[in-house]
């Protein structure tokens, strides 16, 4: 990627490790940070999580990175993987009303009773957005990895790049501009996993 890296924010939220890991797998140049300076001259940015959205906040906080993440996620290609695709909403339900980054207009709620929560194990998405830079060669009902109890409640639809039937339609991916972000795992997704955060880095490549 000529000597261009990707900046995987390190904040204390769980499958950061796993994604790292992932993206080394397949050649990408990566930095696991949570230094302002390093995050602002990255070439992108990913943003991992699992836990509670509140905590995810507080340590983002702590770390003095929300207004960075707000600034610079408006710069360059940007990936939010389960809590990071949760924090881009304005607020979570969770344990209370938690305040998050606010990109996207809509919040953050449990899942509806009636299934088994945490929604955790593969399950298929549907494709909305077909000709996504982070779906190339992905082909619609694939299977990916999911754990997560709470999901997005988008305001604007248009937003929306992938759904999954979970007794309701979830938001399993959300896409505007230079802003991608997954509910699933695509670092625990097997082979098609491995190959959207492919996509994603050639998109990085490309956009550079």
């Amino acid at each position: 990627m000529n000597k261009k890296y990707i900046a995987i924010i390190d904040y204390n939220a769980g499958n950061i490790k796993s994604v790292s890991n992932a993206l080394i797998k397949i050649g990408a140049l990566t930095k696991l940070t949570n230094s302002q300076r390093v995050i602002r001259n990255a070439s992108a940015i990913i943003l991992p999580g699992v836990g509670a959205f509140g905590d995810a906040m507080n340590n983002l906080e702590i770390l003095n990175l929300t207004n960075l993440i707000r600034r610079e996620i408006r710069k360059k290609p940007f990936l939010g993987i389960c809590l990071g695709l949760q924090v881009l909403f304005e607020y979570s339900t969770e344990e209370g009303r938690n305040n998050g980054l606010g990109i996207f207009k809509g919040y953050v709620d449990r899942i509806p009773e009636g299934v088994k929560i945490p929604h955790i194990g593969w399950n298929q998405i549907n494709i909305l957005k077909k000709n996504s830079a982070l779906f190339k060669n992905i082909e619609n009902n694939e299977n990916f990895y999911f754990v997560h109890s709470y999901y997005a409640v988008c305001e604007d639809d248009f937003i929306i790049s992938s759904t999954t039937d979970y007794g309701i339609e979830l938001t399993a991916g959300i896409e505007k501009d230079n802003i991608f972000a997954l509910q699933f795992h695509p670092e625990k997704s097997s082979i098609k996993g491995l190959t959207i955060l492919e996509n994603f880095c050639n998109y990085v490549q490309e956009e550079g």
